[in-house]
């Protein structure tokens, strides 16, 4: 089979992204021709999909009517058998470009949107959101077939955009098992000397974008409660600056100058399974999450987690291991971090355990792989 694979950049920070490296080897295993095009030459993780041998392109950043020209003229060069389109601004060229050139598409559903929960991002124009809900709703009509990475993500974006139960198919993202190893005493400990944190303290970390979606300001706003309870606390802010990067700045100028001190951001990395394992809480604060990817890594990881009970992240976490508190709720939240923060060392292995069996039982990338070869077969046929 041979696929080409449209997404708008292969951004290392990026869950999607990264999911679609993670995937290149195992699908390349099954017989998958694996071809990759880009859109912006944010390319990351091309090198990861080349040395599984897969192939990268990439088109550049420009407008969706040069975008969609070229996809159609690269899709009518390799004739492949299917075109595979992620993210919005890769699934409106590459759906038009695909049915135009006469080849079979499909496209994930990686996320939630157009609902209440984008119109209340203050960057966010209204207006602007439901033009984007309806070209998407527009083009929902050329795939074959939708793959959605969660029954959540799959009944809400079927109801806005109009798309059959019947047409789509619920597959997880997938993590390299061999990559996920939990840390030794010594790497743990020494990830936390490179931070900075005492072997008394204890280490609450959060990674992810700056972006309303991700509630960061949320866990902010609630550290001075996590204080309150555990003044050995400190808290470690990693990840990508985005649109939310100043608001939240500023809510940890005011709540270092109250003063509560010690939270530090120390921006992208790339060791994020390291920090989660040096983490006494590795938190989630997420307003909406299409999955909630890092939940995975935690998960094979053992590692502690609080996480938002919202969307589909129950239906990943499942019952046992992970405490999950109200979106947007600072106090509760802090309650959350508080409890997991004071676990007995007993208890946080057996909750590690249970994170491990999970993540064996249902996220590794063979049985991810699986279920993509045939969701692709059953788009063919």
């Amino acid at each position: 089979m041979h696929l080409l694979y449209v997404i708008p950049g292969l951004d290392r920070s990026g869950g999607a992204e990264q999911a679609v490296a993670a995937m290149a080897a195992p699908l390349i295993a099954r017989g998958v021709r694996f071809e990759v095009v880009t859109l912006t030459g944010r390319d990351d993780l091309a090198g990861v999909i080349e040395r599984a041998g897969g192939t990268v392109v990439d088109l550049g950043a420009g407008p969706l009517r040069r975008h969609t020209a070229a996809l159609h003229g690269l899709i009518r060069e390799r004739r492949p058998d299917l075109v595979h389109t992620s993210l919005f601004d890769a699934d409106v060229p590459g759906r038009l470009a695909a049915r135009w050139a006469g080849v079979p598409v499909v496209s994930s559903l990686v996320n939630v949107a157009y609902g209440p929960e984008q119109r209340a991002n203050p960057a966010l124009r209204p207006w602007k959101i439901e033009a984007a809900r309806r070209v998407d709703q527009v083009t929902a009509r050329l795939p074959r077939r939708f793959h959605a990475l969660s029954s959540h993500v799959a009944t809400v974006m079927g109801r806005r955009l109009s798309i059959p139960a019947g047409r789509i198919d619920v597959i997880p993202r997938g993590r390299d098992a061999s990559a996920l190893v939990p840390p030794t005493p010594q790497q743990r400990a020494l990830t936390r000397q490179q931070l900075g944190v005492a072997d008394d303290e204890l280490l609450v970390i959060a990674a992810a974008r700056h972006e309303y979606q991700k509630g960061l300001d949320v866990l902010v706003r609630a550290w001075p409660r996590v204080r309150a309870a555990e003044p050995r606390a400190r808290l470690v802010l990693a990840g990508r600056a985005g649109n939310d990067s100043a608001r939240i700045g500023g809510l940890v100028a005011d709540v270092i100058a109250a003063p509560v001190a010690d939270i530090a951001d120390i921006g992208s990395r790339d060791d994020v399974a390291a920090l989660m394992g040096a983490a006494d809480a590795y938190v989630v604060p997420s307003r909406w999450e299409g999955l909630g990817s890092v939940l995975i890594e935690a998960m094979a990881l053992g590692a502690p987690v609080v996480a938002s009970d919202v969307g589909p992240i129950p239906e990943v976490v499942g019952g046992g291991w992970a405490r999950l508190a109200p979106p947007g709720d600072a106090d509760a939240l802090a309650d959350a971090v508080v409890e997991v923060l004071r676990q007995s060392p007993a208890e946080r292995a057996r909750r590690g355990d249970l994170a491990r069996a999970r993540f064996d039982s249902r996220f590794t990338l063979d049985r991810v792989a699986d279920a993509t070869v045939a969701f692709y077969e059953r788009a063919l046929t």
